[in-house]
């Protein structure tokens, strides 16, 4: 047991930070400022954190408890949100009008379109967690939807920016968030398909408020 959470564990490590490793080795990084690196490295940081929430979400990774997962994953999109912020505004600072023109969809690089599709996706994600105890709509199942299109129109932004990622290890990166996001998406699609059906007549069962 102790063995398959190492490697499992290690595996994911490997898959997190070897892309952003590889990054800071590229020779892009001669010809670019450090407003606009730092930019760039936290836009990889946190497509490497798009890989590691659905797995917390439901709780995949061996050696934590499920109240120790949901934490982790809190936390972990707190630390998203900060890197994709940080990742706009170093974009914003290097060059006001490009980022002002893709915020209004007149970019002409496909990849911008993309990314601000997934930043907003994002930003929804994140704003119903915060309120998903005040939310009317059935907040987790949305969350889960908002968060996976977020993942897939950032796995489309990485794809087609031409940058500091190395090649390979971002295209197996790409390839391992879409997993695991569909692989979150078909859990919760179980979950609910085996879940009983309410008694007629019966109001909505209230959920118990995670800790």
């Amino acid at each position: 047991m102790r063995l398959r959470t190492g490697l499992a564990w290690g595996g994911l490590a490997a898959a997190l930070c070897l892309p952003l490793a590889l990054a800071t080795a590229s020779p892009l990084m001669q010809w670019r400022g450090p407003v606009y690196v730092t930019g760039c490295l936290a836009g990889i940081a946190a497509l490497s954190l798009l890989l590691l929430q659905p797995l917390l979400a439901s709780n995949r990774m061996p050696g934590l408890s499920p109240r120790q997962a949901r934490r982790l994953h809190r936390l972990g999109g707190a630390v998203l949100a900060g890197a994709v912020g940080l990742h706009v505004g170093g974009l914003w600072i290097t060059s006001p009008p490009d980022m002002i023109d893709a915020l209004l969809f007149a970019a002409p690089a496909a990849f911008s379109l993309w990314g601000v599709l997934a930043f907003w996706l994002l930003a929804a994600a994140v704003i119903l967690a915060a309120l998903r105890h005040r939310a009317g709509l059935r907040s987790r199942r949305w969350h889960s939807r908002l968060a996976c299109a977020a993942a897939g129109g950032s796995i489309v932004h990485a794809m087609l920016v031409q940058g500091l990622m190395e090649p390979v290890s971002k295209t197996l990166l790409c390839l391992c968030v879409a997993a695991a996001g569909a692989g979150l998406l078909r859990r919760r699609r179980a979950s609910r398909a085996e879940r009983p059906p309410a008694p007629e007549g019966a109001g909505p069962r209230r959920r118990r408020r995670e800790p």
